[in-house]
């Protein structure tokens, strides 16, 4: 992998982080255009990087949010923000169990399976339209539905399979406002990365070599960047637009990787 290699994936991902579109699965058929056959686990470092670098986007742009949030749970009190917080909390248990109890048969799936991507943006195609004919409301997304959503997400570890898409589309589909889907999936990753990052620290599985360090860092300067955009577009994006463009576009680049998939 070299520089232009890292920008490029760096930009993938910070703009499909936060459209409904699978950054996991965009990053998979990236490698694989680009001729990249890193072994699983260096895959998976280049992945976690960059999620690192969207995750920090996020807080960026939801500072004011999270400030509030931090405000709320700081008073030791049951108000809305401390609701809010417990949501998010009980949204991450799923996704836990599964990176605690599945990690390396997850990791395999990072090592280029074309085939797989183009099923599961098919399945995330299939979500989104279902999505875009719920009705909109304004309802709050509740303790229960934020577990649910949780359940969405451990789903959308899997390559092709978008997380936002996943768990905006289950939100919409419980029947809750979809700028408050919109909002609460973007925060909920945030914890479950950082946490991530802090388990892998501690193992001492992120471990740098010197040859590795250059395209690393570049693709997260090219993650961050991109990733400030795509978050602050997506939250207008998803009040004016529909989720059925991102359907026809995951069905589209699904059959194409498919097909791609069985011709080599």
């Amino acid at each position: 992998m070299d520089i232009s290699d890292s920008i490029i994936l760096g930009v993938i991902q910070g703009l499909t982080e936060f459209l409904p579109v699978s950054s996991s699965g965009h990053l998979e058929l990236g490698k694989a255009i680009l001729g990249n056959h890193s072994i699983p686990k260096e895959s998976l470092l280049f992945t976690v990087v960059l999620h690192f670098a969207t995750a920090l986007s996020t807080m960026v742009v939801f500072r004011k949010d999270i400030w509030l949030l931090l405000k709320g749970i700081l008073k030791f009190e049951w108000n809305d923000d401390m609701q809010f917080a417990t949501k998010i909390a009980l949204s991450m248990i799923p996704a836990v169990i599964v990176g605690l109890f599945f990690e390396e048969q997850l990791e395999s799936l990072f090592g280029g399976n074309i085939l797989l991507v183009g099923c599961m943006l098919i399945i995330t195609a299939a979500l989104l339209f279902l999505a875009d004919k719920a009705k909109d409301t304004h309802k709050k997304v509740s303790f229960k539905n934020a577990f649910i959503i949780g359940i969405s997400q451990a789903i959308a570890m899997l390559p092709g399979i978008s997380r936002s898409g996943a768990t905006i589309s289950t939100s919409v589909l419980l029947g809750n406002d979809k700028t408050r889907a919109a909002r609460f999936s973007f925060l909920m990753v945030v914890p479950l990365i950082f946490g991530k990052i802090a388990k892998d620290l501690v193992s001492g599985e992120l471990t740098y070599e010197s040859s590795n360090f250059t395209y690393l860092s570049v693709g997260f300067i090219a993650a961050f960047v991109a990733g400030l955009f795509a978050c602050t577009w997506m939250i207008s994006l998803v009040k004016k637009s529909k989720l059925s463009y991102f359907a026809i576009y995951c069905a589209i680049v699904g059959v194409i990787a498919i097909s791609y998939s069985i011709a080599n």
